[in-house]
Formats: structure tokens, sequence, C-alpha cells
């Protein structure tokens, strides 16, 4: 086990790397630069130059300093929304599958009810009602919808496990509930959800710049889709603004994916053993 724990700690930093990398850059590109969205009209357009690395985009707004702003906003509230799904679906999960009968049912079908409905038209539905919405809105927006998805991963996962050959095994050899549970249930659980958690906040950052894209954002204006956006338009004279921002969110995406791969690499073949 000794002679493993190095080489697993190292897979998880390989996979951590596009992470920190991504979250230096982001505060590199706004070091000294003040607001993002200053406008200076003279630099509309511009192409990359050693002033401005990235180039500007409609208004003269600086592309490095504007992304780098959005790369750090788009990920706490990513990483934020993920964790409240997991922390709100997971123990439900594993409620429905101890009460197992109605309470199951009744879960699954609501997380059936809920994942039906695109969460991108709900977030369009709320967030046209609010005159100035933030951040926050859009948090627990994303938030009503996220936890299906961990709670009924937890059902599926936990349902599995109690049928799986090592736990039969364990329980004809009188292991009890709770013995079971921490030792061979708990464990297998870490990994499914740490993915999960990469996948959901991916997801929120596609979301958040598919409402900046169309005006629903934040009411600061600092959204990659609203660079998406203005990349669009002035796709054919500076198309390094739409290549930019489409950058910034596929990198953004792979990030969290590649990092809770790490994760969950690092759960099950260290953790794992210590259980």
């Amino acid at each position: 086990m000794t002679s493993r724990m190095p080489r697993e700690s190292r897979t998880f930093l390989w996979h951590s790397l596009p992470f920190g990398a991504l979250v230096v850059l982001a505060l590199l590109s706004t070091v000294g630069k003040g607001n993002p969205a200053r406008l200076s009209l003279a630099d509309s357009w511009a192409l990359p130059s050693s002033a401005h690395w990235l180039g500007c985009a409609e208004g003269g707004i600086d592309v490095a300093s504007f992304l780098g702003q959005a790369v750090l906003h788009v990920l706490g509230l990513s990483v934020c929304v993920a964790l409240i799904g997991a922390l709100i679906g997971v123990p439900l999960g594993a409620a429905a599958i101890l009460a197992r009968g109605v309470f199951e049912r009744w879960l699954l079908r609501a997380c059936d009810l809920v994942q039906a409905f695109p969460t991108f038209l709900l977030a369009l539905a709320v967030l046209t009602a609010v005159n100035v919405p933030t951040r926050l809105d859009l948090c627990w927006v994303f938030s009503l919808t996220t936890w299906a998805s961990f709670a009924r991963l937890t059902v599926v996962h936990a349902r599995w496990l109690a049928e799986a050959d090592f736990v039969v095994a364990a329980r004809c050899l009188g292991a009890s509930g709770t013995r079971l549970a921490r030792a061979h249930v708990v464990p297998h659980l870490f990994g499914p959800v740490a993915v999960q958690i990469g996948t959901s906040a991916a997801g929120v950052v596609l979301g958040e710049s598919a409402l900046g894209f169309v005006g629903l954002g934040p009411s600061d204006g600092v959204s990659l889709g609203v660079l998406l956006e203005q990349g669009t338009v002035g796709m054919l004279r500076s198309p390094h603004v739409l290549l930019a921002s489409a950058v910034a969110v596929a990198a953004t995406m792979g990030a969290l994916q590649l990092v809770s791969e790490g994760l969950r690499r690092w759960l099950l073949d260290e953790r794992l053993a210590c259980w």
C-alpha cells in the first residue's frame, strides 16, 4: 500500500494541474486591471498586442481581464452549486435506501420530475421575473435541479452495492448493517459522487454561459456568455474574441471534469484502503 500512495497522489496532482493553472492564469490576468467591464472606445475590437495580450472586445473591453474575472466568478458559482447539490441529494438518496418502500419510490419520482424539466428553461422562467439577477439567484436556481442527479446516483449505486458479492459475503460472515455501510458501501460511493460533482459543476458553467449569452446573466455583466455573444457579433472583424471566450468555456469545463476524476481515483485508491 505504501508503494502505491505516491503514485496515486501524483495522479491526483496531474489531474489537478489544469484546474490550478486555470485559476492562476485567471488571477494573473486580473491583477491591476480594475473593473473588467471598463470601456475604452479607442481600443474597440483591437487585435492582441503587448498592452492587451488577448485583444479587446466591443467598447474596448480587455478580453484577458474580462475572461479572468468571469472564470473566477463561474468557478465559485459552479463549485458552490455542485456542493449544495451533493449535500442535499446524497443524504436523501441514502435515507431512501435505508427506508426503502414508499419513500424511495417517491424520491425517484421526484427526481424524474425535476430532471424531466430542463434547468435552462427553469432559469429563464425565474430570472426573467427578477429585476436585477445576481449570482445568488443563479446559485439557488441551479441548485433546485442539481440535487436530483446526486440523489438518483446514490440510490442506484447503493442498491447495486447492497447486492454486490463482497457485501453479501461480509453479511454472511456476520457483519452488522453499520459495519457494512461504513466499510463497504460508503467508501464505494465517494468515487461516483466526486465525478458527479465535477459533471454538475461543468453543467453550471455551461448554463451560466448560456444565460449570459441571452442577456440573463449576473447584473454586473461579467460572464463568459457575454463575451461569447460579443464574439459572435464581431466574428468576422475580430475572431479572436469568439475564439478566446469559447476556449475559456471549454477549458473551465474540462478542468472541473479532470479534477473530479483525479479526486475519484484518489478517494478510491487511497482512502478506501484505510477503511
